[in-house]
């Protein structure tokens, strides 16, 4: 039996618009990847993806979301195939992403599932956003960096393109300045807390996250 679906499309798309940052979790421990999951959402990280090729990423992804409520934003990452579409949703992920334009976008489409679609080059990522996903996750963006999305958005405005890959706290901020909707950020954020690393030290990175992505500075709102 299918779980239900949490959240509507139109509400991730506005939350990922709001707190204009998204976080990845992978890794070996399936227990400490969970803590991690658990602790971001606890810091104000709204939306957290869990990658399928996580240590029993499925299960991670059922306990938050268990743990959590269903209204917390868990998604599942890597999606490639139809079949990672459904077990995930069964999971319960309230959302996808996919590294590449494959039949997961379809399938996500398909069954209602909002969907961050991978894309590097214009061609694809003009595909990704008719093939209905809500989002163009921009992959690997350290190719190109912040220069090659102000590049991309000249003819495209209307995309919300999310870089992901190897976005720390600069490029963030400078991202953000040159017109992503947000950013997707993996092991700057996490560092090691998915291996059973500190999640003290994990809480301060995601202070520091929040705050940037919400427009924040030291003196309050920029």
């Amino acid at each position: 039996m299918n779980a239900p679906q949490s959240r509507a499309t139109d509400s991730f798309s506005a939350v990922l618009r709001r707190t204009r940052l998204a976080a990845i979790v992978r890794g070996p421990d399936a227990d400490a990847a969970l803590r991690t999951v658990l602790t971001l959402l606890d810091e104000g990280v709204s939306l957290v993806e869990v990658s399928l090729n996580t240590a029993d990423a499925l299960g991670v992804i059922r306990r938050a979301v268990a743990e959590a409520g269903p209204t917390a934003f868990v998604g599942a990452g890597t999606v490639l195939t139809e079949d990672d579409v459904a077990r995930a949703r069964e999971a319960g992920a309230s959302w996808i992403v996919t590294p590449a334009l494959t039949e997961s976008v379809a399938a996500s489409v398909r069954v209602g599932l909002p969907v961050l679609a991978g894309a590097l080059t214009p061609t694809e990522a003009v595909a990704a956003r008719r093939a209905g996903a809500d989002a163009v996750k921009l992959f690997p963006a350290s190719i190109g960096g912040p220069a090659y999305l102000k590049a991309l958005r000249d003819p495209f405005p209307d995309l919300p393109f999310v870089p992901v890959g190897g976005v720390d706290l600069t490029g963030a901020e400078q991202y953000l300045a040159h017109g992503a909707v947000a950013v997707g950020v993996g092991s700057p954020l996490v560092g090691d807390a998915a291996r059973g690393g500190d999640l003290d030290a994990l809480r301060e990175r995601a202070r520091r996250f929040v705050a940037l992505c919400a427009g924040e500075t030291a003196g309050g709102r920029a």
